[in-house]
C-alpha cells in the first residue's frame, strides 16, 4: 500500500512540476495579469534577467521528467527543495491565494524525501556529518 501511495505522490509531483516547466518554457499560457502589485514587480524582475526564467522551467521540466521515470529521484528532489521552498516562500508573502498548491506541493516534496522508504535514506544520509 505504501508503495503505491509513494508511487501515486511521485507521478503527481512529476506531472505537476513537467506541466509547470513545459508550459513555461514553450509560453503555452499568456501571462496573469491580475497579480498583486508585488508579485507583478517580482515577476517582472526575474523575467528581465533573461537567463532565469528559462533556466528555471527547464530544470522544473528535467526533475518533473525524472520523478515520472522513476530515474534518480533523489536527485530530483534534491534540485526542486529550493524551487519548492521559494514557491512557498512567494505565497506566504506575495500571493497567498496560491499557498494551498504551494503546502500541497511542499507536502509531497517531503513525503517522498523524509517518508517514503525508497527514497529517504539517500536522503537522510545527506544530513550525516562527516
Amino acid at each position: 500500500m505504501k508503495a503505491k501511495i509513494t508511487l501515486g505522490v511521485r507521478i503527481l509531483l512529476g506531472l505537476a512540476f513537467t506541466a509547470a516547466g513545459l508550459a513555461g518554457l514553450l509560453q503555452l499560457a499568456p501571462p496573469p495579469t491580475d497579480l498583486p502589485e508585488p508579485m507583478m514587480k517580482f515577476t517582472e524582475g526575474m523575467a528581465a534577467s533573461v537567463y532565469f526564467m528559462p533556466f528555471l522551467k527547464a530544470v522544473e521540466t528535467i526533475c518533473g521528467l525524472l520523478l515520472l521515470s522513476g530515474y534518480f529521484v533523489p536527485l530530483a528532489l534534491v534540485i526542486l527543495a529550493p524551487i519548492v521552498i521559494h514557491i512557498f516562500l512567494v505565497h506566504a508573502f506575495m500571493a497567498p491565494e496560491g499557498l494551498p498548491v504551494a503546502l500541497i506541493l511542499g507536502g509531497m516534496t517531503a513525503y517522498l524525501a523524509f517518508f517514503a522508504e525508497s527514497y529517504r535514506g539517500k536522503i537522510r544520509a545527506l544530513f550525516v556529518p562527516r
